[in-house]
């Protein structure tokens, strides 16, 4: 199995090398034993945020999931149906969500997070690959191409569901795609009841990890391990490799209301591109420390967050960030925009910081 890249230690310490995950978080049995309450659940390490209309929903180890009803200066636990730790969370509206993680679990909810139910896992995800690559094997002429073809299918099957999920994409309530570590890939067409291998659909045939995936404007992008950067036009059918300005690893992205698409990743590297991922400019942060997450918020700005805490902004569609003078030192993982224009920051120390963005 290929090694994980030393620089997304801390960005995957909450995914493939998450050091405070316990043994039992990635195990199988997690799958079967629902999260444990406890008054410490604010202070564990939280590893991504997102708003269900005005409600807050932070999600992180052993399956724990907080809600926050006013703008994240409280917060409470619900009960999940694993322990396994979960790395995205997103809502399409304030009632449907969904989250996703290590075993390659996937949550979902249709009450703004209060109840969540389990629809797909890592063994499940391998028995659907598996079968998919024997269907193409079956009418694949070249014998060598036919082994290539069941290789990685079979190696998710014998190596159990030991590979997270990394991020999540719904395009309304029904169409949504799950990717992550390992060129892992899928897709459903009804709001997460099934959900279909997309492996044979994108261009990467290394197997590089997926990181993080935005639609905008009918276009959908993914980023990845090792300067991995692709794009579809058909509303996810096929995803194409791009030309990228970087070998490191991407991180994740964002698009900005002027049709740009912002990447960021290791070592504080961002680029921008005006004309759908074509070309690249980089954008100078001033910053050594990767970025592990970026949103748009009112107003249009563009906010980055490092894994130290730091947060730059952006007024002019990503074009130049400015660095928030008052920065948390935390090993930040995700950060929202409150329902009152605060900043909530998540990290591998709980959720610790309510910030105003200022003007």
């Amino acid at each position: 199995m290929r090694p994980i890249a030393i620089a997304g230690v801390l960005l995957l310490a909450a995914t493939l090398l998450f050091g405070g995950d316990s043994v039992q978080a990635r195990s199988p049995l997690a799958l079967e034993r629902p999260s444990l309450l406890s008054n410490k659940a604010v202070g564990a390490a939280m590893l991504a945020v997102t708003r269900a209309g005005n409600r807050l929903v932070a999600v992180g180890e052993r399956g724990i999931v907080l809600l926050s009803d006013d703008s994240g200066l409280s917060w409470r636990q619900v009960v999940t149906p694993v322990r396994a730790s979960l790395t995205t969370v997103t809502f399409v509206g304030e009632q449907k969500g969904w989250a996703a993680g290590h075993l390659g679990v996937i949550l979902h909810t249709e009450d703004g997070g209060e109840s969540w139910v389990k629809q797909f896992d890592g063994i499940q995800a391998a028995a659907l690959a598996l079968a998919a690559a024997e269907r193409r094997a079956a009418a694949e002429p070249d014998p060598e191409k036919r082994e290539d073809l069941l290789f990685s299918a079979r190696r998710l099957v014998e190596d159990g569901p030991d590979k997270p999920f990394l991020d999540l994409c719904f395009l309304d309530e029904q169409t949504g795609f799950v990717v992550g570590a390992f060129n892992l890939i899928f897709r459903t067409t009804d709001g997460g009841a099934t959900w279909k291998p997309w492996q044979d659909r994108v261009e990467n045939p290394m197997e590089l990890h997926f990181y993080g995936i935005q639609a905008d404007r009918g276009m959908l992008y993914i980023a990845g391990e090792q300067g991995l950067l692709l794009r579809s036009t058909d509303g996810g059918a096929h995803f194409n490799a791009l030309a990228s300005p970087y070998e490191g690893s991407y991180f994740g992205l964002v698009a900005d209301p002027g049709g740009g698409v912002v990447v960021f990743g290791l070592r504080g590297h961002v680029y921008r591109s005006g004309d759908g991922g074509v070309s690249w400019n980089p954008v100078e942060t001033g910053i050594p420390m990767s970025l592990s997450a970026g949103i748009r918020i009112a107003g249009g700005k563009v906010v980055l967050l490092s894994q130290t805490g730091d947060l730059l902004v952006s007024a002019d569609g990503g074009r130049t960030f400015k660095r928030l003078p008052d920065g948390h030192p935390v090993p930040a993982t995700d950060v929202v925009q409150t329902a009152d224009g605060s900043l909530v920051i998540t990290s591998l120390r709980g959720i610790q910081h309510v910030t105003a963005l200022g003007k």
